[in-house]
């Protein structure tokens, strides 16, 4: 072997090497397949387009395009492949859809978790859209406060007053 270095984000291995018998040099590229272990014991290699069929499904009549659930998709794989494992079980694949897609579309992520989690009840959806409005409360960028008068211009600057919320204190 002569050189080698990560590729496709550290999803693979790109080998340089030489043959020792004519010394030509040829390139290997060498991925470790990720394993998902479903509920039947079963396991099968991981398979992105499956994630990107499953979303879809919870988008339809959703004003998300095909390149969001992509990137998506993207970005589950990613994450379940960060954890460095080669095999996850199926139950933490649906839990790294859940984050992203809450994000991307909450009418889909209500669908697709209610699904996923088998909502049986009325209450078990209104207990996820409070969730949900929790969250959005929390992620809600800086506003002005309502109770102070407002100081606009005593500064020179009219966005140094107000408080800060979400988003550890940073303005979206």
């Amino acid at each position: 072997m002569i050189d080698s270095r990560k590729a496709d984000d550290g999803a693979a291995i790109r080998r340089r090497r030489a043959c020792p018998e004519c010394g030509r040099r040829f390139t290997t590229q060498e991925t470790v397949i990720l394993m998902v272990g479903k509920r039947s014991g079963a396991t099968e290699p991981f398979n992105r387009e499956k994630i990107v069929n499953g979303v879809r499904r919870a988008c339809q009549g959703r004003p998300v395009t095909e390149d969001q659930l992509a990137i998506l998709a993207q970005r589950v794989e990613d994450a379940i492949r960060s954890r460095g494992l080669g095999e996850v079980p199926s139950h933490e694949v649906g839990l790294a859809i859940l984050g992203p897609l809450r994000v991307l579309d909450e009418v889909a992520y209500l669908r697709f978790a209610s699904v996923y989690r088998g909502f049986e009840s009325l209450d078990d959806f209104e207990a996820e859209i409070a969730a949900l409005r929790g969250r959005r409360e929390e992620d809600a960028p800086w506003q002005p406060d309502q109770d102070q008068p407002d100081r606009a211009g005593q500064s020179g600057h009219p966005d140094l007053v107000g408080t800060w919320s979400g988003h550890g204190g940073r303005q979206t």
